[in-house]
């Protein structure tokens, strides 16, 4: 399915808000950035290894470089933060900031498999006001803007009716620990080696939740965020509370993404693995 042009053609789309310059920007970046990415797709991308051994593609720095340029030529004023960009303090003071993963998913990648993408959002007092996913290898667009509901290629996203056993995906210790809390039995989905594509499948329900063990940064997930909430699921800290974004920490504990149903007893399983990693 080829990806949609921008504005998405659908009737149920009205107005100008969901339309808005910034939404149409990072759109029309990630779809670039994506087709940049796809030049080294399956083809042996040279590979580094950063620190936590974690692996960058050339692909990466590749997309990187083109949205950095593009998206500040076209907002001067605005703030950075991207995984494979060296952090400045200077986005602190930006009203409204840029938050980007070239390639979330990298690893996955470099292995030729599809489930990752471009991940863009545009971030104003802590909250994402619009993100984009661009999946290249899926062909799949994810946007959302705020109070303007979240759409996969033109089709608005919901995470529609619960399955049991529940599709949940996520660090098996949690998965299974949720298994013992609630006494279901779990479908504990393969792999996915997109952070936010698995939130972005919570959203349009062909996941129940994702859990995201600590220490993932702010370009994992707040485009992510938006899709989630504008689908009409969550994401939160596994305390319940929102995520706030373009702060001086930019590192998160345990989170959980779920459908409403699920918000609850996974955010109770979140809570324990949590207290059980700091006693140990």
């Amino acid at each position: 399915m080829p990806a949609p042009e921008y504005p998405p053609n659908t009737s149920e789309i009205t107005g100008e808000a969901v339309l808005s310059d910034d939404l149409k920007l990072i759109a029309n970046a990630a779809r670039r950035a994506g087709e940049i990415t796809m030049e080294y797709f399956c083809k042996d991308p040279e590979v580094w290894m950063k620190e936590g051994d974690s692996p960058v593609s050339e692909a990466d720095h590749a997309a990187d470089k083109y949205l950095h340029q593009t998206l500040l030529a076209a907002r001067p004023d605005y703030g950075w933060l991207s995984e494979e960009t060296t952090d400045n303090s200077d986005r602190l003071d930006r009203k409204r900031v840029f938050i980007v993963d070239p390639i979330d998913g990298t690893r996955g990648f470099i292995k030729g498999m599809k489930r990752w993408c471009v991940s863009i959002a545009v971030v104003e007092n802590g909250r994402p006001l619009c993100g984009v996913l661009e999946c290249p290898a899926l062909n799949e667009t994810y946007i959302a803007s705020i109070d303007e509901g979240a759409w996969l290629n033109g089709h608005r996203l919901s995470p529609g009716k619960v399955i049991v056993p529940p599709r949940i995906s996520g660090p098996k210790p949690l998965v299974d620990k949720l298994a013992e809390l609630s006494g279901h039995k779990i479908d504990d989905v393969s792999f996915i080696p997109s952070l936010a594509y698995r939130m972005a499948m919570v959203a349009g329900g062909q996941l129940e939740g994702t859990f995201a063990r600590a220490n993932s940064h702010d370009w994992d997930i707040a485009a992510a965020d938006i899709i989630l909430h504008e689908a009409g699921a969550s994401l939160s800290t596994a305390g319940g509370k929102k995520i706030s974004y373009n702060q001086i920490c930019i590192t998160h504990g345990i989170l959980v993404a779920a459908a409403s149903t699920f918000q609850s007893i996974m955010g109770e399983t979140a809570q324990l693995v949590a207290k059980g990693q700091k006693e140990t």
